[in-house]
């Protein structure tokens, strides 16, 4: 009933099929999205793709081991309809039996079972008006943003190179920028999101990369200059993402919340927590 396929003899417009009409549907599980945040993946089909689990593997010596690729904060079963617990756990066991190590992030709508553990995201809700929105925020995101304005500054468009340029030159921990920069061609290629750069009297602050995919805004990668910060570019940037969606329906979604000066940060603008599962499974 379950069957493994690898990349190669996926029928692409079944699977794609399958994630853009699912219940569960996010942009990082698309053919084209996997293709660049990960070396090789696999997918575990349901009959004639009525549900899917991708996989992103690696091999070490002789060993597979499934890993949650880069960019990618949710993955899991995707369903046209609504599946049990039961079968979502005989996805799971079945990617158990195939690989040494498992690792995958589920999404918001899988079910929490055995050997998971839960993680947070927060998410805003554009259903209304901006000043409805805004009264929401913190006292302090309202203050944050008030700084932005006072230095006049201004959304533009940008490049991925000057964003990672920023990233590398102000930041301590690295990612892979070369997984970056390709996937955020296929995005606007796509026409799956967009860039936004934040910039002083022409001067580039920083920017932040942004998914747009079934009524999902994600805040999928951000980096600031030290000036950017004291400036609050942040603030100034997310404010006017979401004063131009506003009553859309659109969900922001912030991506990220485990850390806790992080999850205070994307609270501050009034955003919701919400839970997803980590599935881990290693055999010695």
């Amino acid at each position: 009933m379950i069957k493994l396929i690898s990349r190669k003899n996926i029928n692409i417009d079944k699977y794609d099929d399958c994630i853009q009409n699912s219940i569960q549907s996010r942009i990082y599980a698309f053919s084209w999205y996997l293709d660049r945040v990960s070396k090789n993946w696999s997918v575990l089909v349901l009959k004639d793709y009525e549900a899917v689990l991708p996989i992103s593997w690696q091999r070490k010596l002789f060993f597979k081991y499934s890993n949650q690729p880069y960019f990618s904060q949710q993955l899991g079963v995707f369903s046209k309809k609504q599946i049990s617990k039961e079968l979502q756990e005989e996805f799971l066991s079945q990617v158990s039996a195939k690989f040494f190590k498992v690792v995958i992030h589920l999404n918001s709508q899988n079910y929490s079972t055995e050997n998971t553990s839960t993680l947070k995201n927060y998410k805003l809700s554009l259903n209304t008006d901006y000043d409805s929105l805004k009264k929401r925020f913190s006292k302090g995101r309202k203050h944050a943003i008030k700084v932005g304005d006072k230095a006049s500054l201004v959304l533009k468009e940008t490049t991925i190179d000057e964003l990672i340029k920023i990233h590398n030159d102000n930041y301590l921990y690295k990612i892979p920028y070369n997984v970056l920069r390709e996937l955020s061609k296929s995005i606007l290629s796509n026409k799956k999101g967009f860039l936004l750069g934040v910039f002083e009297d022409g001067q580039l602050l920083g920017g932040a990369l942004f998914t747009n995919h079934n009524k999902r805004i994600t805040y999928l990668f951000a980096t600031f200059t030290v000036k950017g910060k004291t400036l609050q570019a942040s603030s100034f940037l997310l404010s006017e993402v979401i004063k131009k969606h506003q009553q859309t329906g659109i969900i922001l979604d912030f991506e990220g919340g485990n850390m806790p000066n992080i999850a205070k940060f994307y609270r501050s603008f009034g955003a919701e927590e919400e839970n997803y599962f980590a599935f881990k499974r290693i055999f010695l």
